[in-house]
């Protein structure tokens, strides 16, 4: 895990997520590899997302002895960005399967490029919480800035952005927007094509998670 010279955004630099994320970019990789793969890398990668949670002592009995325990400081919810998000839930669920869990619904308009909200449905405690919004890709930026302001004006105050692959533009974005938002990615892409889709890519996460 480094931070990248250029940009204040963590990217997870292991072995292992270097190979996964590399099986899902091929355009060969079949639906259920593209699934397990999206799994596989959100279960990895919620490791070092969650490396500064802070934790409290708590006392538990072993079969043996009292024994000085860690918990959580603070409830985990987890937030995927509908609908693409939703394929990093299960991996993020394998290490936080205690965690609530909101529900973000955006699209992207073709026409304007801009996000434009369906849903939002949230767990109580917002501010109380440790917050992962959670989906593959960071583009443009503009439907991650939208579903952070809508979880700040439901109340949440710490929040971490989680995705496999982000570009330049779309770090800058949310940097600007959201400048208290640490991001955590797999990998920096160079740059955006006309139709704003991450280049080299993956192509559209979401058609490639549901088959659609």
């Amino acid at each position: 895990m480094a931070a990248h010279p250029s940009y204040d955004v963590t990217v997870i630099d292991h072995p292992l997520v270097r190979v996964k994320l590399s099986a899902i970019r091929s355009v060969d990789t079949s639906l259920a590899g593209f699934r397990e793969g999206i799994t596989e890398l959100a279960t990895l990668m919620t490791f070092e997302v969650t490396r500064s949670l802070q934790t409290r002592e708590c006392t538990i009995q072993t079969p043996l002895a009292g024994y000085a325990g860690s918990r959580l400081a603070r409830p985990i919810i987890l937030a995927p960005i509908l609908r693409a998000g939703l394929g990093m839930l299960e991996g993020m669920l394998k290490v936080l399967s205690g965690a609530g869990v909101a529900h973000i619904g955006l699209f992207r308009n073709e026409e304007t490029r801009m996000p434009e909200s369906y849903y939002f449905k949230a767990p109580p405690g917002l501010a109380q919480a440790d917050v992962i919004v959670a989906d593959p890709m960071l583009a443009t930026g503009g439907s991650a800035a939208a579903a952070i302001t809508q979880l700040k004006e439901h109340g949440a105050l710490s929040i971490r952005y989680m995705c496999l692959v982000s570009c330049p533009p779309g770090i800058e974005r949310l940097q600007a927007v959201h400048p208290d938002v640490p991001i955590f990615t797999a990998a920096i892409d160079p740059e955006l094509n006309d139709r704003a889709y991450i280049v080299p890519g993956l192509g559209d996460a979401g058609d490639r998670f549901f088959g659609t």
